[in-house]
């Protein structure tokens, strides 16, 4: 069981939080990135760096993940490939992308990027505060509890 970390766009304290969960739960910990992050040095911690590009790491993930792992990403079409294999996506704020909701989140980042495009929205999420982090560390706790035992 290991988690991978799409690097990139990944929070700060979102990637301190699965640092200390790791630590604590002995459990894998895969970042994958174009540019080197300053991670400890662990044996269950990991650091890919890819290439520069679009999509290389969203495209190593997809293809080294495995059925019991988590990915921990912000991109929805991802999310939606990585849970199309049968396996859990997280994002930073906490949501779990399911067979049940990633068509949806698909769509609506879709349409978003629309209007961006045509100019009737702009801007992006809202601010990555306490509240996120709490709701993130939560959801991350209660996966690792949920499938430590298996």
């Amino acid at each position: 069981m290991t988690i991978w970390i799409d690097a990139d766009a990944c929070p700060v304290a979102v990637r301190e939080i699965v640092l200390r969960a790791s630590q604590r739960t002995s459990t894998e910990l895969v970042f994958v990135a174009n540019s080197p992050l300053p991670l400890p040095k662990r044996s269950l911690i990991k650091m890919v760096q890819v290439a520069q590009g679009f999509d290389v790491a969203d495209n190593y993930i997809s293809q080294h993940v495995q059925v019991r792992d988590l990915v921990i990403t912000q991109d929805i079409p991802l999310a939606a490939e990585i849970v199309d294999k049968g396996i859990t996506a997280l994002n930073p704020r906490g949501e779990l992308y399911t067979a049940e909701n990633i068509r949806q989140r698909l769509a609506m980042r879709n349409f978003a990027e629309e209007l961006r495009n045509i100019g009737q929205i702009s801007g992006g999420q809202n601010k990555f505060g306490d509240k996120e982090k709490q709701t993130f560390a939560n959801a991350l706790d209660r996966w690792l509890q949920k499938n430590k035992s298996l």
